[in-house]
């Protein structure tokens, strides 16, 4: 069960109101977390905070409120709102070189989601391991996508060695925070 289970009203039209509320307010943290950037001189990808915000999402909402954040997300940046990295928007983001990480954000949130739901939010180490398995499917995806742009030879030294350190602290950040939050809840 996660966190966002826990509070869920049991009322059919105020539990749909929640999760209405719950996603957009999730896709809103995540476009916030896209405007922390980055740039890497050697890379088209940026750095930003939008791997911890999918992960810790994905946690907190389950799979299935987790990835409609990420697509209700990619769906307001396509639509030209400027929630992607730096400010961007419109469907370039989405087939340009950073379009793999934004397809592995669904991929992860959902994963990340799933395990969640199957006890790994209990504990920091199996929150961060879901969240290290998330993280994987993010740097994967966005890798192998990357490629198209610069080539699988760099493919890896760009797309995903300079972002191992990062995530490795953001996922920490937020496998951190998870187990405090859902104390918090189980004190209300």
């Amino acid at each position: 069960m996660t966190v966002a289970d826990h509070l869920r009203p049991a009322e059919q039209s105020r539990a749909i109101a929640f999760d209405f509320v719950l996603i957009a307010g999730g896709s809103i943290l995540i476009a916030l977390s896209a405007q922390v950037r980055l740039p890497l001189p050697f890379s088209p990808v940026p750095v930003t905070g939008q791997t911890f915000a999918v992960l810790l999402l994905g946690a907190l909402l389950g799979r299935w409120r987790g990835a409609a954040t990420v697509l209700a997300y990619l769906g307001e940046g396509v639509a030209g709102l400027p929630f992607f990295a730096g400010g961007g928007a419109g469907p370039a983001y989405v087939v340009g070189p950073t379009g793999g990480y934004l397809a592995g954000f669904l991929v992860a949130a959902w994963a990340t989601g799933w395990l969640a739901e199957r006890g790994w939010n209990r504990g920091i180490l199996r929150v961060a391991a879901a969240m290290a398995i998330g993280s994987a499917a993010i740097l994967g995806l966005g890798a192998l996508w990357l490629a198209n742009f610069v080539g699988t030879d760099r493919a890896f030294a760009a797309g995903v060695v300079p972002f191992l350190v990062g995530d490795a602290a953001k996922i920490a950040l937020a496998a951190a925070l998870l187990p405090a939050v859902d104390r918090w809840i189980d004190r209300q």
